[in-house]
């Protein structure tokens, strides 16, 4: 499974639990609401800290490899004899 899913999945997994943990409380929905966003974003800092890193990681490869394709393709259309060989 993808990290970005991964991690995506457990922030959504953190706020579903901490919102069910403050249901029964007699407050407003829209305040057990917002409890459990800032809750789940800090407990989330913490706890899914390696399923961050390792989306963070799979980003910036892409970034890199995003990058080197377009600087090949800028190259070739520049009519570089040694990009259009690869």
């Amino acid at each position: 499974m993808s990290p970005a899913i991964k991690y995506t999945l457990g922030r959504i997994g953190l706020f579903v639990v901490i919102l069910a943990v403050l249901w029964p409380l007699d407050l407003d929905i829209f305040v057990k609401i917002m409890i459990a966003l800032l809750a789940s974003a800090g407990l989330s800092f913490v706890l899914l800290r390696a399923w961050r890193d390792q989306m963070a990681g799979q980003m910036a490869t892409a970034a890199e490899r995003r990058k080197a394709e377009k600087e090949r393709l800028r190259a070739a259309l520049a009519g570089d004899d040694e990009a259009s060989k690869s």
